[in-house]
């Protein structure tokens, strides 16, 4: 017996009370909220991914076609409409961290035969295409929104092994995909369809979008236009051997503007290509097509010639004189200097040639300060015109400097030399449009870290008015490179 307190004294020894105070209780763990807080998101944000990409696909009919639609994230939201083999039209539909993927997988035959046969149906085909967007997106949002919290609440379980992280992590997840919901709505711009960027096969396609007068009125409501896009596409897969051609309104002309070609020989070819596609009505060149203004260079103008549309050119900082005489023998050239006006194509065209030729060393250059002048000379001959009642509906400089001081005596102006697109209102109301190049910067290409890519544009002016409707800008890869891009842009009333 006396033994037994002794054992019991030594029992408690091995086992020490663990409430106990530590003795260095500064060294004691410190919880971190954020830290755990940040570890709940990263697990949510993964579960929802995860969640998205293994069952947040819906495959859904519409019209004749079977597409898959699903939810993305993304950075900047948006809505991709992935056309294979043709291409694909990206959409600024709306700002969230998702975007909507529409991929149209296969044309079914049966359905598209039907059409054929009874061309009655079409009629009736934009609102079947309408109920079958409807239906599919309302199945991928109730899918998505299973998939999302699932898929965060599975990873939550599976990391904590706690069921009541778990539930966290799902409800966090839902909360992520409301508010993303919201800001979708919030943001939601049912005018994206009239500015599709088209990339791949379907860049040489703009018939897909429609002329620059009925984009206007025909182009309602995003659900509608995606029909009318998702109807154009079946088009196109019944033709995809031959893509139709662009078709030309003739209430509109159609002015292809070029710039800064910089002695590139691949740019006649484009140039060509591009004329013949958009029925071009004229051509206008602001400028730098040669790089160093030698008569040996004259020799790469003659394919001016061949294009056979009017041909609009103003003198550029590489050009020099001698350049300048040389096109003012070609019979479809019309060469604009010193503010002369002329009326080319219906349209009634002015411009100055760039004051400066810096490629001779031997003189000094004026500097910003000449090219403000010969603006000013520019804008003075642009007041006169309109004096005479003959008022200058677009006007051509180089210099983007020379190009702003017109403001407010023109409705449009157009210029170069940056080698980078842009447009820009000036404070008075002139519209400033600023070509890339269309030579992809000639000899300068692969300066940068990647090639210049070679731009042109297609501007759209109203027969009547002769005023700004629309713009495509067009983008074609540099050196090496194969890709293509048409982007159309409204002019904002």
């Amino acid at each position: 017996m006396p033994r037994v307190p002794a054992a019991l004294s030594r029992r408690r020894s091995r086992n020490p009370d663990r409430r106990r105070p530590l003795p260095f209780p500064g060294l004691a763990a410190r919880p971190r909220p954020w830290l755990r807080a940040l570890g709940l998101v990263t697990v949510v944000l993964t579960g929802a991914w995860l969640g998205l990409l293994v069952v947040g696909d819906v495959h859904a009919p519409v019209g004749p076609m079977d597409t898959t639609m699903a939810l993305r994230p993304s950075l900047s939201g948006g809505t991709k409409i992935n056309v294979s083999p043709l291409g694909a039209l990206t959409l600024d539909s709306h700002v969230a961290p998702l975007r909507l993927d529409v991929d149209v997988d296969q044309l079914d035959p049966v359905r598209a035969q039907a059409l054929v046969d009874h061309p009655e149906r079409l009629s009736g085909l934009q609102r079947e295409v309408t109920d079958d967007i409807g239906h599919g997106t309302l199945d991928l949002a109730v899918r998505s929104l299973v998939a999302v919290v699932t898929g965060a609440a599975v990873l939550g379980l599976a990391v904590y092994r706690r069921p009541r992280r778990a539930l966290a992590a799902g409800g966090l997840a839902l909360a992520l995909l409301a508010a993303s919901g919201i800001s979708a709505y919030a943001t939601w711009n049912p005018r994206s369809v009239l500015e599709p960027r088209f990339s791949g096969l379907l860049s040489s396609a703009p018939s897909v979008v429609g002329n620059a007068r009925s984009i206007v009125t025909e182009f309602d409501v995003y659900q509608k236009e995606l029909a009318r896009l998702v109807t154009n596409v079946t088009k196109l897969y019944d033709v995809a051997s031959t893509l139709p051609a662009y078709q030309p309104d003739p209430s509109t002309i159609r002015v292809l503007h070029v710039s800064d070609i910089h002695l590139n020989p691949a740019s006649w070819k484009i140039i060509e290509s591009l004329v013949t596609q958009y029925k071009v009505n004229v051509i206008v060149d602001s400028g730098d097509t040669m790089d160093h203004g030698t008569a040996a260079e004259n020799g790469f103008l003659d394919p001016v010639e061949d294009l056979g549309v009017p041909y609009v050119w103003v003198r550029g900082n590489h050009d020099s004189l001698a350049t300048q005489r040389y096109l003012e023998r070609m019979k479809n050239v019309h060469v604009l200097d010193a503010g002369r006006a002329e009326t080319v194509a219906g349209v009634r065209f002015a411009g100055i040639g760039d004051p400066q030729f810096t490629p001779d060393r031997s003189r000094p250059t004026g500097g910003d300060a000449a090219e403000r002048l010969a603006g000013a000379r520019l804008a003075s001959a642009l007041r006169d015109q309109r004096a005479k009642g003959t008022p200058v509906d677009i006007a051509v400089a180089h210099e983007p400097l020379a190009a702003q001081e017109t403001d407010g005596t023109v409705p449009l102006v157009l210029c170069g030399h940056l080698h980078t697109e842009g447009t820009e209102i000036l404070p008075l109301g002139t519209r400033l449009r600023r070509e890339g190049s269309t030579g992809g910067s000639g000899l300068r290409a692969v300066e940068g870290t990647y090639p210049a890519p070679i731009e042109a544009s297609i501007l759209y002016l109203d027969r009547d008015t002769r005023r700004l409707q629309a713009w495509d800008e067009i983008g074609l890869g540099g050196l090496g490179r194969t890709t293509a891009e048409v982007s159309r842009h409204l002019v904002k009333k």
